[in-house]
């Protein structure tokens, strides 16, 4: 995801990082500590178990869990933060992170036998900041309800969405892989990555600056105004996607990188053919799309409003993944039409039957558990067991991904989290096919 429309992103600060020695031999000791579990993991074939399902060809169900709340799950100090540079505590906060999740709740997890240094760029995002009002009931907690104030109301407003321009932070790059290479030397291999999997949601932008209520009633009212405002959204992405693969910024994301709102995109089919190493473009990747606002939308003007739209975006990646949050069920057959599609989100709102009927399997399930059973504190892990029971009889035969994600809280009870992958990965075994 390369957009926050909370803000308009700063640009980069370019300078030399400098670091003391306790916070060089705090990321050495943890970069060692990921590359040791990367090597194992390498060694399990859970790479070539994601192929075959993004294949498919699945051999079992797959099983990751995702949008943690990271601030409830420290434990014995695990994920608390010792280095004193900013730029550190960041990638400690990552290293720390990835040896948590192997550690207490892997699932299907697959962790780099190397660390990775992303290229630094800048993008001057869509020209709209967000306006909103925040109410929490956790202070540290990422979730929170926000009230936006409209800013699109008239078709004049829609010139406020600008053209972004991608900058390349060359020397930002170089100062950081620099660092790391100084950090990891003997320790572990460092290498340079551009943009992978993009989180490509116009809608989900687009409510913020027109309001939910609004936008819903003017695909009826104002359905010109409607089209031209998500026809710019496209266009803006499409500019951005343009500057990134000319500017040599993207990288492969067939790999242990998420693809839409699922799970891995280890697949045979990418990069594909036609793939120079040394300039990856977008069709050598994963593409995704969503409306998750039209859950009560018909088919009809979920193609209208959005996926006929998407088709611009869609059709220049290799593969493709639809959906988040929405309830798909009953518009598959819109679905259809994207001619690369590989993977449809199948959410806690979804008819599982029925979407087993419409699908089959001819896309890989990536199905979303509800998270709510963590939210009271009395989590029931063998009630969870018997809901992922009930659903992979269901799937049975289809190729599925399990995958735990929107986690708001589990009551400061990270232990909740750990039993219920424990419980997945039983049930996940024990539906092989």
């Amino acid at each position: 995801m390369l957009h926050d429309p909370s803000h308009i992103t700063p640009v980069p600060v370019e300078e030399e990082i400098v670091l003391s020695r306790k916070d060089k031999d705090v990321l050495r000791r943890l970069g060692e500590q990921c590359v040791k579990i990367g090597t194992k993991d390498m060694k399990t074939g859970k790479d070539a178990l994601w192929r075959s399902l993004n294949d498919l060809r699945s051999k079992r169900p797959l099983v990751w869990i995702n949008e943690i709340p990271w601030h409830e799950m420290d434990v014995e100090g695990e994920l608390t933060t010792v280095c004193e540079n900013e730029w550190a505590r960041e990638l400690e906060t990552h290293l720390r992170r990835t040896i948590y999740q192997s550690k207490h709740m892997p699932g299907d997890m697959i962790v780099n036998d190397y660390i990775e240094c992303p290229k630094v760029f800048h993008s001057t995002d869509f020209g709209i900041m967000e306006k909103v009002q925040t109410a929490y009931t956790d202070e540290k907690s990422e979730i929170y309800s926000r009230h936006f104030e409209i800013q699109l109301s008239e078709p004049d407003d829609i010139q406020k969405i600008k053209m972004p321009k991608i900058t390349f932070m060359e020397n930002a790059t170089k100062y950081r892989y620099h660092a790391m290479k100084d950090v990891f030397e003997g320790v572990a291999d460092v290498r340079l990555v551009g943009q992978t999997h993009i989180w490509y949601t116009p809608w989900d932008y687009l409510i913020r600056w027109w309001g939910v209520e609004e936008a819903i009633t003017d695909l009826v009212l104002r359905p010109d105004m409607v089209h031209e405002a998500y026809e710019r959204m496209v266009q803006a992405w499409m500019t951005e996607l343009d500057q990134l693969t000319e500017l040599n910024l993207l990288s492969l994301d067939c790999s242990n990188t998420r693809i839409g709102s699922g799970g891995y995109g280890y697949v045979t089919g990418l990069p594909g053919a036609n793939y120079d190493p040394a300039h990856v473009r977008p069709h050598n990747m994963w593409g995704c799309s969503n409306a998750q606002i039209f859950s009560a939308v018909s088919p009809k003007m979920h193609w209208e409003f959005a996926v006929e739209h998407d088709l611009k975006w869609l059709e220049r990646f290799g593969l493709t993944y639809y959906g988040c949050c929405e309830p798909l069920d009953g518009k598959v057959e819109i679905l259809r039409r994207i001619p690369n599609l590989r993977k449809i989100s199948i959410s806690a709102w979804c008819d599982i039957a029925k979407v087993v009927e419409e699908i089959g399997q001819d896309y890989v399930l990536s199905i979303k558990p509800s998270p709510a059973d963590f939210c009271m504190g009395n989590f029931d892990a063998a009630d969870a067991e018997k809901k992922l029971r009930k659903t992979l009889e269901q799937t049975k035969g289809c190729h599925v991904e399990i995958i735990m994600k929107d986690i708001s809280t589990v009551c400061y009870k990270p232990q909740q989290l750990w039993e219920w992958e424990k419980a997945a990965m039983r049930v996940a075994e024990d539906y092989a096919l």
